[in-house]
């Protein structure tokens, strides 16, 4: 019988010839342009640097820890901080609390405040709807350029985990380096570490040199060849063995200039409402809330890999020599967690016979009591005060099947 306790866990490739911008409030691309035009290189101090982190999310995958107004970004499953605390604090050391954004939706935006009290309110940006990441982006784009048309910008997701913050800090700074320094979108690539089918993949080309000017640069950095979609088995191997592909993680940074032409070129919608909506944000929080309570539902909907990363020809990739985890599903925290003999991670109290590669998470808060298996292999195991999900580990992916038939029940949508 064993017992499991809780556990706490150069110079860049050659960008593309800049477009003409769009005119916008006398002056979005324009001004940016000018500005650009005055330094055409400059090098981002800490006050013209941004951090945008992208905090959507339904709730679904996580359930019933998670739920619609507090997704996976918002709870805690590893240590006492959520996911999206965790965020902010990797990127604190870097920049100021005020140029760190949110971009999260309106049902989540009062829990994203009370979690992070130390940013300004007018830096938790509520989407009316979700419409992907290509308009989360423009959001942000247009906030950040009302505040400083000479800024760079990195984008980051709220809800990876990241154990090495000082290797995590030290690529960020490096790519910031390079955005500020020439028309370029960065991107970090993380190095792969097995043939994972869940993720998007970078193909590489030829190593790059530094920026001429500026600080020494401690990250590798590649000219970027093409994004791949979640490959095949096969295909992952082959990717694997060839070196020159790093994971997608959703990580970019590029100047306001840049991500401004960017859109011109290869969305002009977007870059339309990013005029507009840079115009609102220059005249306060409450009349950009307002544009985008009337705009923002007709937005086309698009992720801004399609939108913009595939197309673009002056993507550059920083190597991510940092560890990196993209929680996808409950079977994915058993990585972080200390495992007794037999392959089962609890956080919580297990008492089993013969029971071997199970996930238990006991999240109650009152009547803990010791969870007891008897033969039970590869399962998940997830407790609340009101909900209990016993699932298949193979099958961990259909929960947000559960969640949609529970929310369609009457008796259980409050537990959604």
């Amino acid at each position: 019988m064993k017992r499991t306790s809780s556990s706490k866990p150069a110079k860049p490739a050659k960008p593309a010839k800049p477009a003409k911008p769009v005119a916008a409030a006398k002056g979005v691309a324009a001004k940016a342009a000018k500005a650009a035009k005055r330094a055409p290189a400059p090098r981002a101090a800490a006050a013209d640097r941004f951090v945008l982190i992208m905090a959507g999310g339904r709730g679904e995958r996580f359930w019933p820890v998670s739920r619609e107004t507090t997704p996976k970004q918002l709870i805690r499953l590893l240590g006492e901080r959520s996911f999206l605390q965790q965020a902010v604090d990797r990127v604190r050391p870097l920049v100021p609390a005020s140029n760190i954004l949110i971009i999260t939706n309106a049902v989540q935006a009062a829990e994203v405040r009370r979690q992070l009290p130390e940013l300004p309110r007018e830096n938790i940006l509520g989407e009316p709807v979700g419409r992907d990441t290509c308009a989360a982006v423009t959001l942000g784009a247009a906030v950040v350029g009302a505040r400083s048309t000479t800024a760079v910008m990195a984008v980051l997701p709220a809800d990876h985990v990241i154990h090495d913050e000082k290797g995590f800090r030290q690529v960020l700074s490096d790519a910031f380096e390079v955005a500020s320094r020439g028309q370029v979108i960065v991107t970090i690539g993380i190095q792969p570490t097995g043939p994972e089918t869940g993720y998007g993949y970078i193909q590489s080309g030829k190593a790059l040199p530094p920026p001429a000017s500026g600080r020494p640069l401690k990250t590798p950095l590649f000219k970027v060849e093409r994004f791949v979609e979640k490959p095949s088995l096969e295909k992952a191997l082959e990717y694997l063995a060839s070196g020159d592909y790093r994971w997608n993680a959703g990580m970019f940074v590029w100047s306001f200039v840049t991500i401004t032409n960017a859109l011109s070129v290869h969305q002009p919608e977007m870059h339309e409402a990013c005029r507009r909506w840079f115009a609102a944000a220059s005249k306060g929080a409450r009349r950009l809330e307002a544009v985008l309570a009337a705009e923002y539902p007709a937005i086309r909907k698009i992720s801004v890999d399609f939108a913009l990363m595939e197309k673009a020809q002056n993507v550059v990739v920083v190597d991510g020599r940092f560890d990196w985890d993209d929680l996808g599903a409950w079977p994915a925290l058993a990585r972080h967690l200390k495992q007794d003999a037999e392959g089962n991670a609890a956080i919580g109290d297990l008492v089993q016979v013969d029971s071997a590669r199970n996930l238990v998470f006991d999240g109650r808060t009152r009547g803990r009591t010791p969870v007891t298996m008897v033969g039970v292999k590869d399962s998940v195991l997830v407790l609340t005060d009101d909900a209990t999900l016993v699932a298949s580990k193979g099958e961990s992916q259909k929960i947000k099947d559960l969640v949609r038939r529970l929310a369609a029940d009457p008796r259980w949508a409050g537990l959604v």
